[in-house]
């Protein structure tokens, strides 16, 4: 039997995505090692490897086959466009792609105006201001603290992640527009999908019944 292999988005996700797998049986007690320089874990009995890798990356070694499975946030799959299988909403990681800028921009989005925008996420806004508001706009792209960039006039509104909002309160800004709403996402290979179609079925339809019963006693 292959192995079949993960990577994982490094940080938060891991951390949750690893914590939902166990709760199914599937572990590795070497990422638990601390001070370890491993890149590559190992759960020899069942066959599986896991890597940490930064999240713009995760769908980029699951369309090249490098690993079967994926777990990133959808704004870096929908950003990446790889073409992966999105199979599974994982729930947690939560937050909304937003256009953010002062009050007083907003009516510049209501007349369609052509204004410039900040982003780490040029493609979503691209898509979002063309296709579904078919509004002209120039994007900038930035990597960076995009907050500053309306405060210091670089842009009038950035398209940015917002998850409570802190940072835009503090900073003058507010919410505009909601472009999507975002979370964690399984993604497959599409080759894997086909060879390891009943291992990887297993772990999806698990996990989408781990999902169910948490909704379920959250609702209790």
């Amino acid at each position: 039997m292959r192995y079949l292999t993960f990577a994982l988005t490094k940080g938060r996700l891991a951390g949750k995505t690893m914590k939902m797998l166990e709760s199914l049986g599937i572990t590795c007690e070497e990422m638990k090692e601390k001070d370890s320089r491993k890149l590559i874990f190992t759960n020899e009995e069942l066959k599986l490897k896991f890597f940490l890798a930064k999240g713009p990356d995760v769908p980029t070694y699951v369309e090249y086959g490098a690993a079967d499975i994926g777990v990133v946030g959808r704004d870096t799959i929908i950003e990446e466009g790889r073409k992966v299988h999105e199979v599974l909403d994982l729930g947690f990681g939560k937050c909304k792609m937003c256009v953010c800028g002062r009050q007083e921009t907003k009516e510049l989005l209501n007349r369609h105006e052509l204004i410039r925008v900040a982003t780490k996420y040029p493609k979503i806004a691209k898509d979002y201001f063309y296709n579904k508001k078919h509004q002209t706009v120039e994007l900038i792209k930035m990597n960076g603290s995009i907050e500053l960039a309306p405060i210091v006039g670089l842009s009038e509104v950035i398209v940015d992640i917002v998850e409570t909002g802190t940072t835009l309160n503090e900073n003058g800004l507010v919410v505009l527009e909601e472009v999507c709403p975002l979370s964690a996402r399984m993604i497959v290979n599409p080759v894997s999908m086909r060879m390891e179609n009943d291992r990887i079925k297993k772990i999806v339809t698990d996990l989408r019944e781990l999902l169910r019963e948490e909704q379920c006693g959250h609702a209790n």
